[in-house]
C-alpha cells in the first residue's frame, strides 16, 4: 500500500498579514520564499534544503509597523502545515537530533514530534535579541518563530547555541539545526509500525 502524499497548504489572514504556504513533507529542499522580509527569506529557504521539504511561502504585511507580524504568523501557518502534512504519523522516526556550525557559530537542535508543544531554546548570547540582523530582522525573532513553529505543528523542540559571536551565523546554524533534526525527525522509518509510541497516539 503506497504511503499517503505528505502536503498541506495554508492560508492565513489577519488584519496585520495574509499568508499562502504550501508544504510537502517528502520533497527535496526546493523552495520559493517571499516574506517581504529578505533575511527571512533566507532562513526559510534554508530550513527547505536542510530539512528536505518543499515550501513555497507569499506573504504581504504590515511590515512598515514592524516585521514581527508577517514573521511570526509564517511560522504559525507554517508550524500548521507540518502538523497537518504529518496526518496520522504512522511510520514516522518522531526523533532527531543535530549538532551544525557555521563558522564560529554552534547550534544543537532536537525535535520530537510529540503531539505535546513545548521549547526550550538557550544560548543566545547577550544583546542577539536586540541586534537588526540585514537592518530589519531583529535576534529576538528566531525564538518566536520556533514558538510558533512547535507550538502550532505540537512539536517539543530544545535549541541550545552552544557557542558563536557573528548574530548572522547564529541565527542560521539555529535554522539549520532544527531543519536537520527535524527532517530526522519526519522521516518515514521502514521499521516502524504504526504509531512510535507506547500510547498508540501522537
Amino acid at each position: 500500500m503506497s504511503q499517503p502524499q505528505r502536503i498541506a497548504r495554508i492560508q492565513r489572514e489577519t488584519s496585520e498579514s495574509r499568508i499562502d504556504l504550501t508544504l510537502n513533507l517528502d520533497g527535496t529542499g526546493v523552495s520559493d520564499i517571499q516574506s517581504t522580509v529578505p533575511f527571512y527569506d533566507h532562513l526559510l529557504t534554508a530550513f527547505a534544503k536542510h530539512a528536505l521539504v518543499d515550501l513555497t511561502v507569499r506573504a504581504q504585511g504590515d511590515i512598515e509597523i514592524d516585521v514581527h507580524h508577517t514573521v511570526e504568523d509564517i511560522g504559525i501557518a507554517l508550524g500548521q502545515a507540518i502538523k497537518q502534512a504529518l496526518g496520522t504519523k504512522e511510520g514516522i522516526s518522531r526523533f532527531g537530533d543535530a549538532l551544525v556550525p557555521l563558522d564560529e557559530a554552534l547550534v544543537q537542535a532536537v525535535v520530537d514530534i510529540s503531539g505535546r508543544p513545548y521549547l526550550v531554546h538557550t544560548g543566545e548570547p547577550a544583546g542577539f535579541e536586540f541586534h537588526l540582523i540585514g537592518g530589519h530582522f531583529t535576534g529576538s525573532m528566531v525564538r518566536h518563530v520556533f514558538e510558533a513553529i512547535a507550538f502550532n505543528a505540537a512539536l517539543t523542540v530544545h535549541v541550545t547555541v552552544v557557542g558563536g559571536r557573528d548574530p548572522h551565523h547564529i541565527a542560521e546554524a539555529e535554522f539549520k539545526a532544527f531543519a536537520r533534526a527535524f527532517r530526522q525527525a519526519k522521516s518515514l522509518d521502514p521499521l516502524v509500525s504504526g504509531i512510535p509510541s507506547t500510547k498508540g497516539a501522537l
